[in-house]
């Protein structure tokens, strides 16, 4: 299996990197170049118990890799997680942009059936959202192009998020 992770923050890195060690092809996309680039040569951003011995082993089976262009991938995957930020709005709710920025990209991009995994942080309704939004874009390219849409809620643990995710695995 193949799979996109959008967003290389703690929730995205981390799992990423376990789908990786368990056997499945990943790709990493993030927007911000000097992560990636960093993230290429092994150099992680944050501290998670054995995630960087972790990384450097999958890169160095291939299994993981890193790029800035959600587009560059998408098309050789099977599934899309996104683990991008959902910061607080000004009205206290999570801001969607990111996610529905995804959501778009898929959109106008993708050529076959996609299963879309929303792993951020978001509020009840926002797979309705995702859904509406790659339509659309489906849409304006004049395609019919089937495509699910799915929630898998982060349960991960800062300091614990290695175990957490493979205890957790289904």
């Amino acid at each position: 299996m193949k799979i996109a992770i959008v967003g290389t923050g703690y929730v995205g890195l981390v799992t990423g990197t376990c789908f990786a060690e368990i056997g499945v092809d990943v790709t990493c996309v993030d927007t911000n170049n000097d992560k990636i680039e960093s993230l290429k040569k092994g150099i992680i951003p944050i501290y998670e118990n054995g995630l960087e011995e972790m990384v450097l082993r999958n890169i160095k089976a291939k299994r993981l890799k890193f790029t800035t262009s959600l587009e560059s991938c998408l098309n050789d995957v099977e599934v899309i997680f996104s683990a991008v930020g959902t910061p607080p709005d000004e009205d206290g709710s999570a801001d969607l942009s990111y996610v529905l920025e995804v959501a778009r990209t898929i959109g106008r991009n993708m050529n076959q059936y996609k299963l879309i995994v929303t792993k951020s942080t978001v509020p009840v309704g926002t797979a309705r959202k995702v859904r509406a939004v790659i339509q659309e874009e489906l849409d304006k390219r004049g395609l019919n192009i089937t495509f699910d849409v799915a929630s898998n809620p982060e349960f991960l643990k800062e300091g614990n998020a290695i175990s957490d995710f493979m205890s957790r695995i289904v």
